[in-house]
């Protein structure tokens, strides 16, 4: 079940950072609300916990603001406070202390550019950033942390705005009318004059050799292994044959060594005078 979870989660990173721009380290805003269920569950250090949620190193945020409303709960929550004070500050432009909720929801804005991950254990919070294009949410449940998966909402919105990046913009067109001559092109609806660029884009393509999609080529066998086929035999006739069946009496042929006797013949023995 773990490596379904992290396989999940790493698909959710993965979307949101090819369709959203988010880039390593990621930063992660965090309330009040999800430091004391860190703490209070032994998820310590945060750091390392949510580092292991996104499969990369992040940076953990908080406002003054947040800050503010903790210490206002009384001595119950000392230790939160104290945890949330070593945490970065984000910017917020509040002079007077506002509640945590409506603090990250200035914070974050219509489309979250400061690329921020949200943790939160608030549910109506996190009701609000599902229709929020671009806010991936981050909760606990009792010793887990856990990634939203992206909401209907948030995938129409990277689905369009991946098929606007496929068709020409106004300025774009402009400048292609410039480019091309008046002859090429007839006057007509931003519809039509579109669909004319792109014919004559699609034809200079063509008549300079370029290919609309990449073609690879498949490896295929070119013949088989020599090192796995059996040698030919030869025939009989051939004269490689021939030559081969002289060539192997000699190859037989054993070598005799002539070994010397150590100790001379009993009778050439040298005469000893008595």
């Amino acid at each position: 079940m773990r490596v379904k979870k992290q396989k999940r989660h790493r698909k959710v990173v993965r979307f949101y950072s090819a369709c959203f721009g988010f880039r390593e380290p990621y930063k992660v805003l965090l309330d009040g609300t999800l430091v004391h269920h860190l703490l209070s569950h032994g998820l310590s250090p945060a750091d390392d916990a949510l580092s292991r949620l996104l499969g990369a190193r992040c940076l953990l945020f908080t406002t003054k603001c947040i800050v503010a409303e903790i210490r206002s709960l009384g001595p119950s929550h000392t230790e939160t406070w104290e945890a949330a004070k070593q945490l970065m500050v984000a910017r917020c432009d509040h002079e007077k202390r506002v509640s945590g909720t409506n603090c990250i929801l200035s914070v974050i804005g219509e489309n979250n550019s400061e690329h921020f991950f949200v943790g939160t254990q608030d549910p109506d919070l996190r009701k609000k950033f599902r229709e929020v294009p671009g806010v991936p949410v981050i909760y606990g449940l009792k010793n887990s942390l856990f990634l939203e998966q992206p909401s209907f909402n948030q995938r129409e919105f990277a689905k369009l705005a991946e098929e606007k990046r496929l068709h020409m913009t106004e300025s774009e067109l402009q400048s292609f009318f410039k480019s091309t001559s008046k002859e090429n092109l007839s006057e007509g609806d931003d519809e039509n004059q579109e669909e004319q660029a792109r014919s004559i884009l699609h034809s200079k393509k063509h008549s300079l050799g370029v290919k609309d999609k990449p073609q690879f080529k498949r490896n295929r066998a070119k013949g088989p292994n020599p090192l796995s086929c059996k040698k030919k035999k030869l025939k009989a006739g051939n004269p490689d044959v021939q030559n081969q069946n002289k060539e192997e009496p000699m190859a037989k042929r054993k070598r005799i060594r002539k070994r010397k006797k150590s100790g001379g013949n009993a009778n050439n023995k040298p005469d000893t005078g008595s």
